[in-house]
Parts: C-alpha cells; sequence; structure tokens
C-alpha cells in the first residue's frame, strides 16, 4: 500500500520534472485521461454498444 510519505516523494519528482509552470497542463492532461479511460470502460466509444446509433 502506498503511504502519505510515498505520494509526497512521488508528487516532489513530478514537480522537479515538469516545473511549476508545466504541472497544471500536466494535471488537466492526466484529468482528460482518466475520465476518456472510464467512458471507455463504460462502452461510450465502442462502435459494436447498442447505445450507439449511425
Amino acid at each position: 500500500m502506498i503511504g502519505p510519505l510515498e505520494l509526497l516523494i512521488i508528487l516532489l519528482i513530478v514537480v522537479v520534472l515538469f516545473n511549476s509552470r508545466k504541472l497544471p497542463d500536466v494535471m488537466a492532461d492526466i484529468g482528460k485521461s482518466v475520465s476518456r479511460f472510464k467512458q471507455g470502460l463504460k462502452g461510450k466509444d465502442d462502435p459494436d454498444s447498442p447505445d450507439r446509433k449511425g
């Protein structure tokens, strides 16, 4: 299990690698990726899905 110390170390590494100026863009891209992944799991983008019209 990942504890708070490990999360803090990972966050520090991310800040060092991506600068503080690029960090909001990186976090926004990660958020979009996670939401697209969840939509894909639900079958929203599946062309064989019966919910899709076309």
